[in-house]
């Protein structure tokens, strides 16, 4: 067995308008940086588009049909659904596809196909709340993996950790009034979307949010992990660990200031490992989210992946 990557071509056909900082660039840049000889045992899976249906998983029905609904007709436009949020003729196949992939990575983790995976998609998801797409994000891909293990597979108790800098307000609006899941994020506050303080905890204390002040570093980022993420997790116990794995705390990111380097994020997925070994059968998988800088993305996806390959 080995660590799987989950990758389609498609995720390159989801357009947003010029200079946006979402877009196709970022995952040619990881294609590049898995060219090193580093990668040659990575398996490489291709992703495929998952039922609408999967998306009421996660998000009402209305929800699903209003995405649809903007998913224009022309190759050649752009729908705006909020303020940076936006659709193009492919999205919604793209979307799926991401879901697509999650779902497939569950699924070969679960029966011991792989170790543990990551999936390159996009657009990313963890800011789509129950009913609203916002933030670059359509559908909520880490939420609805989550429901995916606990309804096909019986898994009592799924954790959820963030680490992009933007909080995953869609995550926690979703998982707010559900202790079976556990959902502990590490972002900066303040910024977008202006939410993670750390007495939002939910219903039944399984929201962890670990804010960082502007322009911290790599003590401030493992002190938080140490001091609130890891206690937390095991406390939980959790049977299966998923990671919305944002890479836009690298100190090159232009949407935020946190001064992370890509041995962090190198960290990071060791300490989840390790609490997975004593937990969780070894059962990760890690869904791309955020990261803008593509060179800070290349860096930082590519050690996450490389200590996923590690074990």
């Amino acid at each position: 067995m080995a660590t799987r990557l989950y990758e389609n071509p498609i995720f390159l056909e989801h357009n947003t308008p010029e200079g946006h900082p979402e877009r196709a660039d970022r995952l040619r840049s990881l294609n590049i940086a898995l060219e090193h000889p580093n990668f040659a045992r990575l398996e490489r899976i291709e992703a495929t588009q998952a039922n609408e249906d999967m998306v009421t998983l996660a998000h009402p029905e209305e929800h699903l049909f209003a995405v649809m609904r903007e998913i224009p007709e022309e190759d050649d436009r752009i729908n705006q659904l909020e303020a940076d949020t936006y659709a193009s003729q492919k999205s919604l196949q793209v979307a799926l596809t991401a879901i697509g992939g999650a779902i497939s990575a569950v699924d070969d983790v679960m029966t011991g196909k792989a170790d543990n995976a990551f999936v390159a998609g996009r657009p990313p998801g963890h800011h789509a709340e129950k009913s609203k797409a916002m933030g670059f994000c359509l559908f909520n891909t880490v939420a609805i993996a989550a429901r995916h293990v606990q309804k096909t597979y019986g898994v009592e108790r799924v954790a959820i950790v963030d680490w992009d800098v933007h909080h995953g307000n869609g995550t926690q609006d979703i998982f707010w009034d559900d202790p079976s899941v556990l959902f502990c994020s590490t972002h900066q506050m303040p910024l977008y979307p202006y939410s993670g303080a750390k007495d939002e905890t939910g219903q039944h204390r399984n929201i962890v949010n670990a804010p960082l002040s502007p322009n911290v570093g790599s003590d401030h980022f493992r002190e938080a992990f140490k001091s609130r993420v890891l206690p937390a997790l095991h406390d939980f116990s959790p049977d299966f660990i998923l990671i919305s794995a944002g890479f836009d705390a690298h100190h090159r990111d232009p949407l935020a200031q946190i001064n992370l380097v890509g041995e962090d994020f190198d960290w990071a997925t060791g300490r989840l490992l390790e609490v997975a070994d004593r937990f969780a059968h070894n059962r990760v998988v890690s869904l791309l989210e955020g990261g803008y800088d593509l060179e800070g993305l290349a860096e930082s996806a590519g050690l996450h992946i490389l200590r996923l390959m590690k074990g």
